[in-house]
């Protein structure tokens, strides 16, 4: 072998030894400064657990409908509407989280530890009292919510308790997803990636346990389910109290930073605003776009909603790696390195262009494939296969769209992504689908259509925006 090769061999053998080691270091945790150093190597290490904590996530989904479908059509149901008023709760505590997140990586950045420790208090304490003002109704008044949505006396008879103990315990569904982004946000990536995996491993366990009394444990049918939910994520928090008092990380909570600042609270809460309707704007949309496809047929709809759940799963790691992007945008901005915030979004953008540019290629040439593992029907699987390929053209897009709009939101500009939101979802996005199906018969297609041509432009005004640089300038 030439001294040539053995060089290359040598080079290589150190590349992966070098991977290897960051991989470790992202898993485990790192404490490298995140403004300055190598920007690539920063978004490696932030990008692995939150990936993997989106992964978990969405496996946390798929479990819990896995077995309760086990006790028949009225338990699904119930989780369905359920799950429709969740949604209210999953939206304030991701506007919440969207606002910690701007807030104390804009004070990390600063280098200003006990102002973080402060604002991650504020997040805690609204989280707190909006958890209370939900639970109350939710826990006296779940069957008469379930009656409203349509459900059966006999459902309601038989499976309330499902409802009234997810709305009860809505606490530790927001907890969960505040405390974690003060983790995030901070530069700890990897404890909210550990804290989401204690979370599900234990209601994955619990689970079957719960709900069909397997060995020492009564069977409680679907009330199991949500007791085993809320158990898992209830364990979850007080291990993130913990991490939060025990002073090894960089946020830790002491008696100092355990006040009511009225100045931050307000900030905190009226940024959170906008990313609270960022997710109804865009959640209210899908509402629209499946009543114009149920024109079509149910089978039609059925398709739909098994291309959306795939397609949903596929941009999770996208996910991931857009909240390192606003973790670093906070960050940076705090430690007055704006360039440095720009040349993220610009690295993670490209980074997930690339990678879901990959994964569009599978679906556009396998679409079926992925319809099949759901069901067997074959119309059902033409037109889930048929959105599937459609939506997918988008993804490169999509992959900067996610990218842009989350560094708004870690500089702590949630109103711009809201206007670009209302403007491509609702104005755009309702009225074309409706114009390419019905109009223009192009049927479920013309929806499908309408997605990738909405996303699309919600991109391009996204970065026309970007380049005006004055996100740089937003004050937190």
């Amino acid at each position: 072998m030439s001294n040539q090769n053995l060089k290359l061999k040598s080079n290589y053998q150190k590349n992966i030894k070098k991977l290897f080691k960051n991989v470790i270091e992202a898993i485990s945790g790192t404490h490298q400064d995140l403004t300055s150093g190598s920007l690539r190597r920063a978004i490696f290490l932030l990008s692995i657990p939150m990936v993997l904590e989106m992964l978990m996530e969405s496996i946390f989904a798929i479990v819990d409908i896995f077995f309760v479908s086990k006790l028949g059509a009225d338990a699904v149901a119930t989780v369905g509407i359920t799950e429709s008023f969740i949604t209210i709760v999953y939206s304030i505590a991701i506007g919440l989280s969207t606002a910690t997140t701007a807030i104390v990586a804009r004070r990390i950045g600063e280098k200003n530890h006990k102002a973080a420790s402060i604002a991650a208090f504020q997040a805690i304490i609204s989280g707190f009292a909006i958890s209370l003002i939900i639970a109350i109704p939710g826990i006296i008044y779940s069957s008469e919510m379930l009656l409203l949505m349509g459900a059966s006396e006999e459902l309601v008879a038989s499976y309330s308790g499902y409802t009234s103990i997810m709305l009860g315990g809505n606490l530790v569904i927001m907890l969960l997803f505040i405390i974690n982004a003060v983790f995030r946000s901070s530069g700890d990536a990897a404890i909210s990636m550990r804290v989401l995996w204690f979370a599900n491993i234990l209601n994955i366990i619990l689970d079957p346990c719960l709900i069909f009394g397997l060995g020492p444990f009564p069977e409680l049918g679907i009330v199991g389910a949500a007791i085993a939910t809320t158990i898992g994520r209830g364990l979850a928090v007080i291990y993130q109290f913990y991490l939060l008092f025990n002073g090894k990380h960089r946020i830790t909570l002491t008696i100092s930073s355990l006040i009511v600042d009225f100045t931050v609270l307000l900030k905190l809460l009226k940024l959170s605003l906008g990313g609270m309707f960022q997710i109804l704007i865009a959640t209210s949309s899908w509402i629209f776009l499946v009543r114009i496809i149920s024109v079509f047929g149910s089978e039609v709809i059925a398709g739909y909603t098994i291309g959306i759940r795939v397609i949903v799963f596929a941009l999770l790691p996208s996910v991931g790696i857009s909240n390192a992007s606003a973790t670093l945008v906070g960050q940076n901005l705090g430690a007055n390195e704006p360039r440095r915030a720009e040349k993220s979004v610009w690295a993670t953008g490209k980074i997930n262009m690339i990678l879901l540019g990959l994964i569009s290629i599978i679906f556009i040439v396998y679409p079926e494939m992925f319809i099949r593992l759901f069901i067997d029907n074959q119309k059902v699987i033409e037109s889930g296969a048929s959105c599937l390929r459609i939506v997918s053209y988008g993804f490169v897009f999509y992959g900067l769209g996610m990218v842009i709009v989350h560094s708004f939101n870690g500089a702590g500009d949630t109103f711009t992504p809201t206007i670009i939101n209302l403007f491509c979802f609702w104005l755009i996005e309702i009225p074309l689908a409706y114009f390419l199906a019905i109009s223009f018969g192009m049927k479920e297609d013309g929806v499908f259509y309408s997605i990738i041509l909405s996303e699309s432009l919600f991109t391009l005004l996204a970065l026309i925006i970007f380049k005006k640089g004055k996100w740089k300038l937003k004050k937190v």
